[in-house]
């Protein structure tokens, strides 16, 4: 079994930075889990942003954020990060931190088998 809990999130003004963190509580070694971040934006479908891979060798981002946001984890401590730049109302979402077993499918939520509960990030103009 797998817990997650997601905070850092908040109100910013575009162009501003964020950092979201995901605490994970672990039946196995925190590196033995493939971490993933998704939003979901009001009115529309959960859609991924980044993922980081059990070594922490690999990252995967969404296009749309690219260049912009940077994903990495602490495996001693059990925590993942999101960290945010040059946000836009776009980013706008609540964000949810993701763990799953299995290497690959990076962007399909379906495939993760954990969530946290989500943390709200709200980027005005």
């Amino acid at each position: 079994q797998v817990r997650l809990v997601a905070s850092g999130g908040g109100s910013v003004q575009a162009g501003g930075s964020l950092t979201l963190s995901c605490t994970a509580a672990t039946d196995r070694a925190f590196s033995s889990y493939v971490m993933g971040w998704f939003r979901q934006a009001p009115g529309k479908e959960r859609e991924f942003v980044a993922a980081i891979s059990l070594s922490s060798g690999m990252t995967h981002y969404a296009d749309s954020v690219k260049g912009r946001f940077t994903i990495s984890r602490e495996n001693g401590r059990n925590l993942l990060y999101l960290h945010m730049n040059s946000l836009k109302p776009e980013d706008t979402a609540v964000y949810y931190c993701a763990a799953k077993r299995m290497e690959g499918t990076y962007s399909a939520a379906e495939t993760y088998n954990y969530w946290g509960q989500g943390t709200q990030v709200t980027v005005s103009s």
